[in-house]
């Protein structure tokens, strides 16, 4: 199985975003976000051609990155609640293990990503053993998503993404 993770694209200010009143899951990509998450999901389709499935967090600024990533690759897309920033590495791996596709694209937040890399690789998600920035891609193969299972085939700052679209 191929897990390339993707950490959503530049979205507005926290605190200025706070003064809305709304909650921060609502905050939405800028609108350069937007450009660099069409810009980054070119890359990846050039790089991978296509995915099984694009599976997102509910939160704004992930969905629309994914949204993008998903018509760029043509693939199916959908939302779940384990890419959530609060979940536990090991509830995602169980769903993950569920699904069928060999390519599975998880767009989502930070540190959160970073943390399900970490126990995917060594087993333990306190150690951030890599941090993505926001638009960056990393690609861990695994037979099964599972703790100290996945090894890292590559990761990819939203430059060279950029380059390659």
């Amino acid at each position: 199985m191929e897990i390339i993770f993707l950490r959503h694209a530049p979205a507005g200010e926290r605190e200025e975003w706070a003064r809305t009143g709304r909650p921060d899951s609502e905050r939405p990509l800028t609108l350069d976000g937007r450009k660099r998450a069409r810009e980054a999901a070119k890359g990846l389709a050039k790089l991978v051609e296509t995915a099984d499935l694009v599976a997102t967090s509910p939160w704004a600024r992930a969905k629309e990155t994914a949204d993008i990533a998903a018509k760029a690759l043509g693939a199916p897309l959908v939302e779940t609640n384990f890419l959530l920033p609060h979940r536990s590495p090991a509830s995602l791996a169980g769903w993950l293990s569920g699904l069928d596709g060999e390519r599975v694209i998880l767009v989502g937040h930070e540190p959160h990503l970073s943390k399900v890399i970490g126990w995917l690789m060594t087993g333990s998600s306190s150690r951030t053993i890599v941090g993505l920035k926001k638009a960056q891609a990393l690609l861990l193969e695994t037979k099964k998503a599972a703790s100290a299972s996945a090894v890292l085939a590559w990761s990819l700052p939203p430059c060279v993404l950029r380059r390659l679209s």
